[in-house]
């Protein structure tokens, strides 16, 4: 009996979810990264948790605990404020992180999120992250024009 048990703990594992996906800071620098890792300890749970990790090595590497979230609603906005700081909102939740020296800081206030960089989510069971559509300046000529 309890092989039995052993041969089937790997198949009540197998639904399990543990993903993440990175954004890199720095194109094509691994040393300089936001990365969202999603986890979801059994697979009949019906919630993720969701863990931001700012690295900047050798300087400095911290992981953050987010909230957790339903496995349909794993969505996490990433946004730049400049400098190197960066903001992720998942639903309500909102963090703000310098990730020059991977330090949290003070939730910004709604209207100051910074530009979109991209979202990470989840696609079947892996982690992905896409990308911002970059905004399209108007053509010369037409910003204000009305008919």
């Amino acid at each position: 009996m309890r092989r039995f048990w052993i041969l089937l703990t790997p198949l009540l594992l197998a639904g399990c979810i543990k993903s993440s996906a990175s954004y890199y800071i720095d194109d094509g620098n691994n040393d300089h990264v936001i990365t969202v890792r999603a986890e979801q300890e059994y697979f009949w749970k019906k919630e993720i948790t969701l863990t931001l990790v700012a690295a900047h090595m050798p300087e400095c590497q911290r992981v953050f605990p987010m909230s957790k979230v339903p496995v349909h609603d794993v969505s996490v906005e990433l946004f730049s404020n400049g400098d190197d700081v960066y903001t992720v909102r998942s639903g309500t939740e909102v963090m703000q992180v310098d990730t020059l020296s991977c330090a949290l800081l003070a939730e910004p206030p709604p209207k100051a999120l910074g530009q979109p960089v991209g979202t990470f989510f989840l696609d079947e069971k892996k982690m992905t992250f896409e990308k911002a559509a970059t905004p399209h300046a108007p053509a010369p000529g037409t910003a204000g024009a009305g008919g």
